[in-house]
């Protein structure tokens, strides 16, 4: 049974669709809630981390100073070979913490719009059986750089890097393979003051409309989430 720990910046973003795959998996789940100063598990207490979203940038440490701390958090697993997922927010910091800069991208990406996978993504067995393109969730204002040594596997018209997997154990997406009606109600209603009229910025009634596309992307992260297992 593998042990799967998060870790989440704010409660309206929690694992979603991920936790609901994991327990039917019958993993066991724990989590670090850094806006509830919860404390950090020891490294021998999980196999898999899951670093999950938030309307903060990276380098706020002065606004959040535990940023820092998980900061250091990550590497430490990156280090011990643990399976990590970082989700938007949690993308960026894994790229960070990889060598990888984040800075805000040219567009906001609020909503759905697709994404297509790159000829590199072939060679990490993490993004096999895949479909070529996609339309996921997005929500986010900043960017990363692909880390030096990674493979640069998603792209788009919005945000040139997606997503990228260093090594075969460790995967950044910008996107939200996770999202559910429920929590991109909750965006919304926490987050919705960032919606404004934009090429790549659609209205709350268009995000929660196309029903399929929740499907979809369950359907695409159970894919990715059990080619990481794979590699437990």
């Amino acid at each position: 049974m593998l042990r799967l720990h998060s870790l989440e910046h704010v409660p309206f973003e929690d694992l979603a669709e991920i936790g609901v795959w994991a327990l039917h998996q019958g993993y066991h789940l724990s989590r670090t809630r850094f806006y509830e100063n919860d404390s950090l598990p020891a490294f021998t207490d999980f196999e898999w981390l899951v670093v999950m979203g938030g309307p903060m940038n990276i380098y706020e440490e002065d606004r959040y100073p535990w940023l820092a701390r998980e900061k250091e958090f990550i590497a430490g697993a990156i280090a011990r070979g643990k399976l990590v997922l970082g989700v938007c927010l949690g993308a960026q910091l894994i790229a960070d913490v990889l060598g990888g800069p984040v800075s805000a991208n040219p567009v906001k990406e609020i909503g759905w719009f697709p994404v297509s996978l790159t000829p590199a993504a072939h060679d990490s067995p993490l993004f096999q059986q895949l479909a070529a393109r996609f339309t996921p969730f997005h929500w986010h204002g900043d960017t990363f750089q692909i880390p030096p040594g990674a493979v640069h596997a998603v792209e788009s018209a919005g945000c040139a890097h997606q997503a990228f997997a260093s090594g075969n154990r460790v995967v950044g997406l910008q996107f939200h393979l996770e999202s559910t009606p429920e929590s991109v109600k909750k965006l919304i209603q926490h987050c919705g003051d960032e919606l404004a009229p934009g090429p790549y910025m659609q209205a709350a009634a268009e995000m929660l409309a196309p029903e399929h596309f929740f499907l979809e992307i369950e359907k695409i992260m159970t894919t990715l989430l059990k080619n990481m297992a794979l590699q437990a």
